[in-house]
């Protein structure tokens, strides 16, 4: 990369490439320096669930990418949590990456059994899993070893955090990385979640606050150790709902219980809380719910870990006007708060169709973003939309009650 004073941008002649081959080295000559950087027709920036659908559907379709992930190895950290993937996109996803057969065998059973309660601890609505829904739930973490394994060796680039990306010119452009390396690219896609390096080439939005915190506890192999809290959330969903507060929390397929403690804080109260206290940040959420049924109340104060976070958006409806060469997928395109369940769906539908598009229009990069963007904006939109509307209505002062309705005379539970 050429390197200049801050207030100066590099003049058109300031920098000269010469190139060979598909996947090549560039060296760039820049005022008597140089540094060489690696050419890749496709980049995908970010290797989670969406980036990693995008590659396989290319894949499978005879087209090489190359993925760049910020993290050091597959198994760098834990991929927590379940998801439930829906017939309408995510699994979609998954059939245009033949997987889908293999996903079947890594679904957990009974995981889409649903429970809700109120701050007394009464259940409200309590439906088993009868095996007729189409939302099955599968561990994050299995599933992204599913996608994982389906790539050829040396497709994902490990440890590569970026740290900016910029136009080259001709619909190229170059993304620098944290160790002081460098790439070029004919298709750069943004799969880099809600702090996308990627998106300010197309768009100066940014994801705000939506005026919900999460705390998230784990009680570890709960039926031995924290048998009251098996109990209180089930086999499958759980939910518990009051005083615009709440608990959200699923079983996992190794028997551990995972939480969720949702509150309606200012964006500064999370870093109030000394979280490396566990008593203390215990106490600090539990500050919250006074009153509430001890069985409730356990599934913080038994928990055997404690992690905050911050629930973020970018606004509904976001979209950009076409920039040659880079387009964005999953979080990094329509980032939204996680209560309409669709984040890993959509990110999963936008990479398998972005590789569709791809494939369908060889040579013709534009024509494929465009068809691929046609598409997003309209579904991240419904998207958006629903899961604002969700989070006001959870959250809402008659969040129960009207959670108790969608249960009982809405639409089915999965």
């Amino acid at each position: 990369m050429c390197r200049l004073p801050a207030d100066r941008a590099p003049p058109p002649q300031g920098c000269l490439r010469t190139e060979a081959g598909s996947a090549h080295r560039e060296s760039h000559a820049c005022f008597g320096g140089s540094v060489s950087t690696t050419h890749h027709p496709i980049a995908i920036i970010g290797g989670g669930l969406g980036g990693l659908t995008a590659a396989r559907v290319l894949h499978v379709n005879g087209i090489e990418s190359a993925i760049f992930e910020l993290e050091a190895s597959a198994a760098a950290r834990t991929q927590g949590g379940m998801l439930d993937i829906h017939e309408e996109n995510g699994q979609k996803a998954l059939r245009a990456a033949a997987l889908h057969d293999d996903f079947l065998k890594i679904v957990h059973e009974g995981g889409q059994a649903v429970r809700l309660l109120g701050p007394d601890g009464a259940v409200h609505v309590s439906e088993k899993d009868d095996g007729s829904g189409d939302r099955p739930e599968v561990e994050r973490g299995d599933l992204r070893d599913l996608l994982l394994n389906s790539l050829p060796d040396g497709t994902i680039h490990w440890g590569r955090k970026a740290t900016g990306a910029r136009e080259l010119g001709d619909g190229r452009h170059e993304v620098t990385f944290a160790d002081g390396s460098a790439i070029s690219t004919d298709l750069l896609i943004g799969a880099d979640g809600a702090w996308s390096r990627v998106r300010p080439l197309v768009s100066a939005a940014k994801p705000a606050y939506t005026g919900i915190s999460f705390v998230e506890t784990d009680l570890l192999e709960a039926d031995t150790r924290h048998s009251r809290s098996s109990e209180v959330v089930g086999g499958g969903f759980f939910i518990a709902l009051g005083h615009e507060r709440g608990f959200l929390a699923h079983r996992t397929t190794t028997g551990s219980v995972h939480v969720y403690a949702a509150l309606k804080t200012g964006e500064g109260w999370l870093d109030t809380v000394g979280f490396t206290d566990l008593a203390a940040a215990k106490a600090a959420v539990l500050a919250h719910f006074e009153g509430w049924d001890e069985g409730l109340r356990g599934l913080v104060a038994d928990a055997d870990t404690i992690t905050p976070r911050r629930i973020h958006a970018l606004p509904v409806g976001h979209r950009w006007d076409r920039v040659p060469g880079v387009t964005l997928l999953g979080d990094a395109a329509h980032l939204m708060s996680p209560f309409a369940g669709e984040g890993a769906n959509l990110a999963m539908i936008d990479g398998a169709e972005l590789a569709l598009a791809i494939a369908a229009h060889p040579g013709d990069t534009e024509a494929a973003l465009t068809a691929y963007e046609e598409t997003l904006f309209p579904r991240s939109e419904a998207s958006g939309a629903e899961s604002a509307a969700s989070m006001d209505t959870m959250f809402g002062e008659r969040g129960l009650e009207q959670m108790i309705e969608f249960f009982t005379s809405g639409p089915a539970a999965g």
